[in-house]
Parts: C-alpha cells; structure tokens; sequence
C-alpha cells in the first residue's frame, strides 16, 4: 500500500475534522466531462465509510458537472457521506474556503486529496495549513493518527448527522419571516448542565482537543486527568449538553472549577462553535456567575491567548471579567458578580446539580 510521504506523515499531529475529496482519477477511475464509464477505486468506498465511522467528515472539491457528478456518487451509494459538497469549475483552493466557511472548522483541521499535482500545489499556496495529500497514497490514510482517534464517542459517531440536523435548521430559518427571537424559542431548546460522569469523559477529552475558538486555554485533557478531576472534591467538573426539536447537539461543552473554601476559579471554559449561532454561548459561563455569587464566592477564570481564541476572551470581557494578573498569553481574570446575566427567554436551562 502506497504510503503518505514522510514530511506529510510528520506535518501536524494535530486531529483532522475533514478530508475534501477530488473526483476524477482520486474517488473513481477516469474523467467524467470527458465521457468516461467512472467506477470507485479499489478500496476507497470503504476507506470513505470507515472515516465516516470515526467521526471525520468528508466533503468534495472536484471541477465538474454538479448534476452529473451527484447522479454518480449516489449510482455508486456514497452521496449521503459528503456535506456541502463543491462540484464546479472554481478552484480547489476556493472551494476548500466555502466548505471551511460552512463547516465553521479550523483551515488546519482539512485535509486534501487529488491526482493533480498542480491541484494540491494551488490548494497549498492559498491555504498553506491544508496538508494535501496526492491520490495515489490515498488509501494510507485509514492508519494515518490524525484520522484514527483512540476511541470514538457516540457524538463522534453522529457527528455527520448533526451537520445534517443543523442544515436542516438553518433552512427552516431562512424559511422564518418573523424575528429570530421567535425562531429560536421555535426551536424548543433545552439547555442541560450536570456534573460529568464517567461516560462522559471520552467526549469531554475530544472537547479539549478538537475546540479552538470558544475555548479558554486551548490545554488538553487526557481521560485519566479528567478522571481524577472528576472524583476530586477541590473540582466540580461540568458538561453540557444541546436539544431542541430536530434532535441533539450532543454534549457541546464542559466547564472545569477549581474549589476553595472562599473562591473559584474557572480553569477550563469550552464550547462547540456548532451553537455559537443558536444563542446559547454563554449559558454555561452564566451558570457559573449565578451559582458562584449564590455561594457566596469570588470567582476567577483563567484564560490563555491562542492564534484562535480571542472569541472566548471577548465573551469573558462582555461577561464583566477584569484582568487580575498576567504574565505574557496567561491571564487571570476575577467576576466582581455585581452583574448576573439572565439566560435568554428562549432556551430552557435545566440543572442536575
């Protein structure tokens, strides 16, 4: 089996979220514009659904005939795997930008797969965090780290299905010619937070690695750090999770506190960028204002800046957190809890505490 060259091996360590597939010559043998009877590649129909199975999701970037090209990819049962799918006669590397636009994922997490030499070299000229990957070796990718995660949650499992739901939603919004205030409590959302139990920690340890925008310190937990943080009375380890009337979001965020007789302090703060646009971005910190001042408490937050969120400092900021201390990207922040942010009339916040 053809290997991926060393230096694409080696480039980043970091986990992929989605592989862009090219079409002629990569997902199936010949040219479609140019008459050809296309088939599947040996082995790549089930290297498309073992990915799928992980949690990666898939897309294309491919110089065709949208129509045709469709018409093929559901002739040969692998349509339903690809979201936001850019069959046209633009660039790759411009395609690549509107499925990473739609998919709200970092440039860095995409890989790129295509026959072309050129093609991969235009695709890494515009967007040189892309790793590309030449089709021949395409097949390397099922061993590959960044596409084999230890274990795969149930979220991930899910994972292309609630871009699906979501797409879903957003069509039902643009659909809504009322305020969205009223689209949102449309929605029926339920917002749960509880403390972590054992069967969260998978996902819990897949937030820490995978969210970079809305994402306090961008540190990453193991399952037996979470663990031990987990039974350990000086934390209280929250995760939260997202529904409404087209289905779950899955478990979106977690919260870890450190515990002190007279204050805490907020060591993690995370959400998925999925809900950013459904309101709820700062439930989970709201929470914590409310039960900390309910407490009696002072509450501080640490934050460390990152090339990728300044979102998160920015909702720390809106929330009324006041620098304390800072040595260079490290900061601590303190709440004085003279404000209590309501949580928004369309969401319903449910709490097992």
């Amino acid at each position: 089996m053809p290997r991926l060259p060393a230096q694409d091996e080696e480039r980043s360590t970091k986990m992929a979220k989605c592989v862009v597939w090219d079409l002629d010559d990569t997902l199936w043998h010949g040219t479609l514009a140019a008459g050809d009877d296309v088939a599947p590649k040996t082995g790549v129909p089930e290297l498309i659904k073992t990915l799928d199975s992980r949690g990666i999701l898939q897309s294309i970037a491919s110089k065709n005939d949208h129509d045709d090209a469709l018409r093929r990819l559901e002739e040969f049962g692998l349509a339903e795997y690809f979201l936001y799918p850019q069959i046209n006669w633009n660039s790759k590397s411009s395609s690549i930008a509107v499925i990473q636009k739609k998919l709200n994922i970092g440039m860095d997490t995409i890989m790129f797969i295509d026959d072309q030499a050129f093609e991969r070299d235009e695709v890494a000229f515009a967007h040189p965090e892309v790793q590309t990957v030449d089709a021949a070796s395409c097949l390397a990718l099922r061993t590959l780290p960044r596409l084999s995660p230890k274990v795969v949650t149930d979220d991930a499992r899910r994972r292309r299905s609630m871009y699906l739901e979501d797409e879903v939603r957003r069509t039902s919004e643009r659909a809504y010619e009322g305020p969205r205030e009223e689209f949102l409590a449309a929605l029926d959302m339920r917002f749960a937070i509880s403390h972590a139990a054992g069967d969260d920690l998978l996902r819990l340890k897949e937030l820490t690695e995978r969210t970079s925008q809305l994402n306090s310190t961008g540190v990453h937990y193991s399952y037996e750090q979470l663990e031990k943080l987990m039974r350990d009375p000086g934390h209280d380890l929250w995760v939260c999770e997202l529904t409404d009337r087209y289905g779950s979001y899955g478990k979106i965020g977690m919260a870890l506190v450190e515990k002190r007789s007279d204050a805490w302090t907020i060591k993690l703060l995370l959400m998925s960028c999925r809900t950013v646009s459904k309101g709820v971005g700062t439930v989970l910190l709201s929470f914590l204002i409310k039960r900390a001042s309910d407490e009696g408490r002072r509450l501080f937050a640490r934050f460390r800046r990152t090339d990728r969120n300044r979102q998160m400092l920015l909702t720390y900021q809106l929330a009324n957190f006041h620098v304390v201390s800072h040595d260079g990207d490290d900061y601590l922040y303190e709440n004085d809890l003279s404000v209590r942010q309501d949580y928004p009339d369309y969401i319903k916040v449910e709490v097992d505490a």
